[in-house]
């Protein structure tokens, strides 16, 4: 069977399922992200208590991958994909009928264990079913969706928000993620490349193992950690600065400041195409370069400024994890789904933890405490980058030294 190429009706057709996919996936994850501020003074909860809301929501997300990765492999791509966000959908449905905070959160609790399957299987699918020179390209559209995703549901509920409460935000976000999973279904081709495997715990669990046996896979996964725990604490925490003095701006128009994610299309695409011509790492370090000049200019307290930096910050998270995902998916040899999930399951553990931990920063420092631990992350991410070569060639090594033996 052939794999799906750039240009075809099939590359089209995948793109727009996933495109479709983000959107679920990313607007129901995030859409309470704009809604804290009205969460501390509606339920009088701390911040911290506050970004509960959503890092609840990620580290069950995180936990749940690592399951429906292993479930794929025995019941096919596109069937946990598609029952993944159905259930998603409906329960962000129901969050929205929540009398208290404490309800909400078990609702967000099972919405990120639905999430779950959706981000573990997608890039496993796309690195089965899509042509390797067309892969890089493929990943990065996948993932701008994701941030059309993001940025839609934190626009659509904070405006929401403002004229007509957070209960009917995220209601409205769930009922347009169940219409997005409709054209999922209906526009992803099947697998042609996949071969189920029957369902052994033990032979699931040592391939996980194995995986996390592989230096370079291992670099990888806790680089998308420290790249999202960067994010969501930056995002956190920017509606509490805004809305105080001297800013003294309204949570709609904060909301508006999450459309600069949008960047994230462009620098995923693009550097999707970068590190065909380039290589991973050098373009992966310059992102990360990027980003820490961004999060940097933050500190700066006129407000243009400010922005400047995040869309800095912005374009650089995104086209770092665009070329650090894609990556993992052309590492592992085998049990693809696993090792994604490996990388996600780090990926979203480190946005509760910098969620929550940049809460205590915010806390006891204010903003320049939780840069300074943006800035911590972020360097040692490429800390971990620069090792990736001396990694690469000691497994390149190995490997001819294996099949000379």
């Amino acid at each position: 069977m052939s794999y799906i190429q750039q240009g075809t009706k099939a590359f089209r057709k995948t793109s727009f399922a996933f495109f479709a996919a983000g959107f679920n996936t990313f607007a129901i994850l995030y859409c309470t992200q704009p809604l804290m501020v009205t969460f501390t003074n509606e339920f009088d909860v701390s911040p911290t208590i506050a970004s509960l809301s959503l890092s609840i929501t990620t580290i069950t997300l995180a936990i749940s991958m690592l399951v429906f990765g292993s479930l794929s492999e025995v019941w096919g791509r596109k069937p946990v994909m598609v029952y993944s966000m159905f259930t998603a959908s409906a329960l962000c449905i129901l969050t929205a009928f929540s009398p208290n905070f404490y309800v909400l959160l078990v609702f967000r609790a099972l919405v990120g264990i639905a999430l779950a399957g959706l981000p573990a299987v997608a890039m496993a699918y796309l690195g089965e079913e899509i042509e390797r020179k067309s892969l890089g390209a493929a990943m990065g559209l996948y993932i701008s969706g994701n941030a059309i995703g993001a940025v839609a549901g934190r626009v659509i509920s904070g405006v929401v928000n403002d004229a007509a409460g957070w209960h009917f935000s995220i209601g409205l976000i769930g009922i347009i993620s169940l219409i997005a999973t409709v054209l999922f279904w209906r526009s992803l081709p099947h697998s042609t490349h996949f071969t189920p495997r029957s369902l052994n715990v033990v032979s699931l669990g040592k391939s996980l193992v194995d995986h996390l046996k592989d230096p370079g896979l291992l670099f990888l996964f806790c680089i998308g950690f420290l790249l999202l725990g960067s994010n969501v604490a930056l995002f956190n925490y920017i509606g509490y600065v805004l809305t105080a003095k001297p800013y003294g701006l309204s949570e709609s128009v904060i909301s508006w400041i999450f459309i600069i994610m949008m960047i994230g299309t462009f620098s995923s695409i693009w550097n999707g195409k970068l590190i065909d011509h380039h290589g991973k790492q050098p373009i992966l370090l310059i992102n990360l370069l990027v980003a820490f000049a961004g999060v940097c200019l933050t500190l700066e307290s006129h407000l243009l400024l400010k922005i400047i930096g995040i869309g800095l910050f912005t374009f650089g998270f995104f086209g770092a994890h665009s070329i650090a995902s894609s990556w993992v998916g052309q590492r592992a040899l085998r049990n693809k789904a696993q090792a994604s999930s490996l990388y996600l399951f780090l990926y979203y553990t480190g946005s509760s933890v910098g969620g929550t931990l940049g809460g205590i920063f915010w806390s006891h420092y204010g903003w320049h405490g939780v840069i300074g631990m943006i800035g911590g992350f972020i360097l040692t991410a490429g800390i971990l980058t620069a090792c990736l070569s001396k990694v690469n060639v000691k497994s390149t090594a190995l490997v001819k030294a294996k099949e000379s033996y």
